[in-house]
């Protein structure tokens, strides 16, 4: 299966180590992965920020790189999120509404295209909190929100249920917003850091030693967060998890 892979801004730039795991378990998993090497930004921040028409040329090229391919595979739900329900700042072709809905978020894509069922070459022996950004998990649908009234289902643990040793424990408030947002964290400083901090101390009172998320932006949040208290919280992308990683 041929997939195109998409590394957001901030994995490339802060967590590489989160792209190859991506790149390598997509291989493992036995699909032939090409990088297209002008992809940039898929315009996030902008439209974020309410700035959306600053977003077309980001956008333009992001639909220019990956034109053509029929699964675009990220380890990002808010990059996922803003390309499938928000890049609208340029003409909606039939080649741009393709890419659209060929973009995929790395959890659904092995849950729901690929239907993996064990990661024989992984195990990880940890007490484990489980983190879903908000964009993964109310936009992207990845799992049941607490304030919808549904049958429980959660796609980034169903995947996680098959690592040998893991042992999932489970904080007060699961789905509560990190406090990350994106830019909110950055003009809502004093509220965003509060509510990170209302978060890994959930986790940590929970047991957790790692927490694991498909969302390393929130992490990268709750790591600040967790540092400036003094927590011994640690933090890893699922994609590594699920490629094999120890710790």
């Amino acid at each position: 299966m041929k997939v195109a892979l998409f590394v957001p801004c901030y994995v490339d730039a802060f967590y590489p180590e989160v792209g190859i795991a991506t790149l390598e378990l997509l291989e493992r998993l036995g699909c032939d992965v090409d990088y297209p090497l002008d992809q940039t930004c898929c315009g996030q921040p902008m439209a974020n920020s309410g700035c959306h028409e600053d977003a077309r040329a980001t956008e333009a090229l992001f639909a220019k790189n990956f034109d053509g391919y029929r699964y675009i595979v990220t380890p990002s739900g808010s990059c996922c999120h803003q390309v499938r329900d928000h890049m609208t700042a340029i003409e909606q072709t039939p080649q741009v509404q393709a890419v659209r809905a060929n973009t995929y978020e790395l959890v659904e894509f092995l849950h729901d295209v690929l239907q993996v069922r064990d990661f024989p070459w992984a195990a990880f022996p940890h007490k484990v909190g489980l983190h879903i950004g908000c964009s993964t998990l109310r936009g992207l649908r990845e799992a049941k929100c607490s304030e919808i009234s549904e049958p429980a289902f959660n796609k980034p643990r169903a995947l996680l249920e098959r690592v040998p040793g893991i042992e999932f424990v489970k904080p007060e408030r699961p789905d509560e917003c990190c406090g990350f947002g994106g830019t909110f964290s950055v003009f809502e400083e004093p509220v965003s850091a509060k509510m990170g901090q209302d978060k890994v101390n959930d986790h940590s009172q929970a047991g957790a030693e790692y927490i694991v998320t498909p969302d390393m932006s929130c992490a990268m949040h709750q790591q600040g967060c967790a540092r400036r208290l003094g927590l011994p919280l640690k933090f890893i992308h699922i994609a590594q998890v699920l490629n094999g990683a120890r710790e």
